[in-house]
Formats: C-alpha cells, structure tokens, sequence
C-alpha cells in the first residue's frame, strides 16, 4: 500500500490543504496579535505555524488528527510565530489600547 505523502512533517496533509489551513490560519492569528499581512504572508506565516504547533502538540503528548486539530495546531503556532516576530522587531507583542 501506499502510504500519503506529508508535506513539510504534517501527515494526512495535502499541498493544498496545507495551504488554505496555513493561509486561515496566519490571517486569524494575525487578527488575535493585532497585526496585518499579505496573503503570501499569512500562508507562510501558517505553514510554519502549522509545523511549531505540531511540534507544541508533540511536547505536551496531545495528537493532532482530523483537519480542525491540525487548524488549531497551525492557529497557535501562528500566534507563537507572530509574537515572536513582533518582540524581535522591537514591537510590543500585544499593541496597546487592546
């Protein structure tokens, strides 16, 4: 038998999907943290999102199957990515007045 071929370590997760689970996923983790992006930017931002909240997933033993696991997974990664990226930036990680 064939086995599914994972894309960047998420198994079950087609190219596509990865895509619109990653791009959903960086636009509403970018929605909680307060800022804006691109399209091309909210993908990536999910797609590695996707994969920190997999490996976060991973450390604390909770599996992550099914599509809405692996968005949930790919949101808070998201959120990780984002807050890091603003406290590198020198940004605070929460904008104030929120």
């Amino acid at each position: 038998m064939q086995q599914p071929i994972a894309f960047l370590g998420t198994p079950h997760m087609g190219f596509f999907a990865l895509i619109i689970i990653g791009g959903l996923a960086g636009w509403i983790g970018g929605k909680i943290v307060g800022v804006r992006h691109w399209l091309f930017t909210n993908i990536l931002i999910g797609i590695v999102g996707s994969w920190i909240g997999s490996k976060i997933a991973e450390l604390a033993n909770v599996a992550v199957n099914g599509s809405m696991a692996h968005f949930l997974a790919a949101l808070v990664g998201s959120i990780v990515v984002l807050v890091v990226w603003q406290v590198a930036e020198g940004r605070n990680a929460v904008p104030a007045g929120r």
